[in-house]
């Protein structure tokens, strides 16, 4: 059970990291329009995005990791006796 949320936690990963690029992307597309009020406050929510995206892509990344490799500790004594 604890390798399937580890791996969970690492697809979540992913796909958080791709739609933080993916966000990147967007941002520099709206940056080109004319400015406006209502593209200056997609440019903060995307800013915000952007910074937060990757720090939580961070965290399950390690936590999945992590999750990973206790299975291997916890089986490596099993094997050795």
């Amino acid at each position: 059970m604890n390798k399937l949320v580890a791996v969970i936690q690492l697809i979540g990963s992913a796909l958080i990291s791709i739609a933080a690029l993916a966000m990147l992307v967007n941002l520099i597309f709206i940056a080109t329009r004319p400015e406006t009020i209502s593209v200056i406050n997609a440019m903060i929510g995307g800013g915000v995005l952007v910074v937060c995206l990757p720090v939580i892509a961070t965290v399950l990344f390690k936590k999945g990791v992590a999750g990973l490799k206790q299975e291997k500790l916890a089986e490596s004594p099993d094997t050795a006796a």
